[in-house]
């Protein structure tokens, strides 16, 4: 990394920050290069600096600059939100969760429109394994911050970890409705049908698969979900003679359409007894 002087990383560091880039090392690299000597340079930008520097030190798991910059940042601003949620940030990196949460929680109830400590508090409960509550945790977090669409892919992944798929498949359908010309979320929406399984739903997964396809034409997952989807209904005593007509039709389809995609990526393989193995199982 380029040695740089105290006001050229103090620019460079304003950079990182309009552009939301991390780069926690080189962060820590201008801090205690020229920066942590020059504090009282920095003017109005000193305690952003500050934060920035604590944010990296979580990331690089340096937490003796972590606690320098808190207690910088404590005596400055000691009755700050903002300060104490740095501070459950370090109980969590310690792994004590419980005065994490204790913070957190104190941070809820004097802000409850904020939405970081929340976030923070969901994430905690899910590194230890306590997913029932992370689930209500975030249910009750979207009621409140319905636009956020990590969120919503937060819960779908904990559901399916329960193996609860009718919730999940909701929660990518608000995912859909966020973003409706995402190929991912349409196939992703299909897995969870197909999984969930049932006539209704492989149909169901068809439909999503072919969007997905629509969208995204070399999307070899959907291909490979549009053909087991085909299978199954082609094979089901559901289905009419028409519909298992269609399926046939389709799968072969998509059977041809992965056979032309694997060749000219030069990949020699015997797909139609794999596809056919994988219809099977």
């Amino acid at each position: 990394m380029e040695d740089l002087s105290w006001s050229e990383a103090r620019d460079l560091f304003r950079t990182w920050r309009e552009t939301n880039a991390r780069k926690s090392n080189e962060v820590l690299y201008h801090w205690h290069l020229s920066l942590n000597i020059n504090l009282n340079k920095l003017g109005n930008e000193k305690f952003l600096i500050v934060e920035q520097v604590c944010i990296a030190a979580f990331d690089c798991y340096q937490l003796d600059v972590a606690n320098e910059c808190i207690k910088l940042l404590s005596s400055e601003f000691p009755q700050s939100l903002r300060v104490k949620k740095y501070k459950a940030m370090r109980y969590e990196a310690q792994e004590d969760y419980v005065k994490a949460l204790e913070i957190l929680d104190s941070i809820i109830k004097a802000d409850k429109s904020n939405s970081a400590p929340k976030k923070r508090k969901i994430a905690i409960l899910k590194a230890q394994g306590r997913y029932v509550e992370a689930i209500r945790e975030l249910t009750d977090y979207l009621k409140t911050f319905m636009a956020d669409a990590e969120a919503w892919q937060e819960l779908s992944e904990l559901y399916i970890g329960e193996q609860d798929f009718a919730k999940a498949a909701f929660c990518v359908e608000e995912l859909i409705l966020h973003n409706p010309h995402n190929h991912l979320l349409h196939q992703r929406y299909a897995d969870i049908k197909y999984t969930q399984g049932g006539f209704d739903n492989m149909e169901l997964a068809r439909s999503y698969y072919c969007q997905a396809l629509k969208l995204n034409p070399t999307n070899i997952r959907a291909l490979y979900g549009l053909y087991l989807t085909c299978t199954s209904i082609a094979t089901s005593q559901k289905a009419s003679a028409q519909k298992k007509k269609d399926a046939i039709k389709m799968s072969e389809w998509a059977l041809t359409k992965l056979k032309g995609s694997y060749k000219e990526k030069g990949f020699e393989t015997d797909l139609e007894s794999r596809m056919s193995a994988m219809a099977i199982n």
